[in-house]
């Protein structure tokens, strides 16, 4: 007779116990995980805060210090091509001050030599002279009569200013019909603080 295998019976593994970490260990990552979490919301909210800053000084310099880059040199030798300046959005604008304008969707930069309802004369050599006193140009280098193609003298229409480059000889400004007097609506500021070249930052 064959001898009889003894069923082996399967060795039961022991029920594995769960251990439950202490509460003091439980209580300090639960505060670990809160600090990640405050952490987080720290974080967001700065985000949100500098998003809300750098906003803010967008629309600033919009709309109350537009930055403007000269182009061209109308304006030698108070200020040169690629020149970078800010502006100063006010109501507040005189004779002798430096105007940004909108002009046929370029912008033109001038000096205000006119004021609205003021008459103005220039002579053959470029000499200006409003209301028959002759106007005192410091920041001109050389006076030139330019482009001008309307009747001398003239009178600046109520609300609109007379505007001439620096460099008299070159510039295109409301001697010239083409561009004539600047309305209020047309000026984007005055320009008050130059930023560029670093070698000339400062006032002009």
């Amino acid at each position: 007779m064959g001898q009889l295998k003894k069923r082996e019976r399967k060795k039961e593994k022991p029920e594995e116990t769960l251990s439950i970490p202490p509460i003091e260990m439980l209580e300090k990552e639960l505060k670990r995980e809160q600090n990640k979490l405050a952490q987080r919301k720290g974080l967001v909210k700065t985000v949100g805060i500098l998003l809300v800053v750098a906003a803010v000084a967008v629309l600033i310099l919009t709309f109350l210090f537009p930055v403007v880059q000269v182009y061209g040199d109308s304006m030698q030798t108070t200020l040169y091509e690629n020149d970078v300046i800010i502006a100063l959005k006010t109501p507040d604008i005189n004779r002798g001050d430096v105007i940004a304008f909108w002009y046929k969707n370029k912008i033109l930069v001038k000096r205000v030599v006119a004021m609205p309802g003021e008459w103005i004369d220039i002579d053959k050599e470029g000499n200006v002279y409003i209301d028959d006193d002759l106007l005192e140009e410091p920041y001109v280098q050389q006076t030139a009569f330019g482009e001008c193609n309307i009747t001398l003298p003239y009178q600046v229409p109520e609300g609109r200013l007379f505007v001439i480059g620096d460099n008299r000889g070159v510039s295109v400004d409301s001697r010239s019909s083409l561009v004539g007097c600047v309305a209020a609506e047309q000026i984007i500021g005055k320009m008050v603080f130059r930023i560029w070249p670093l070698e000339k930052i400062g006032t002009f």
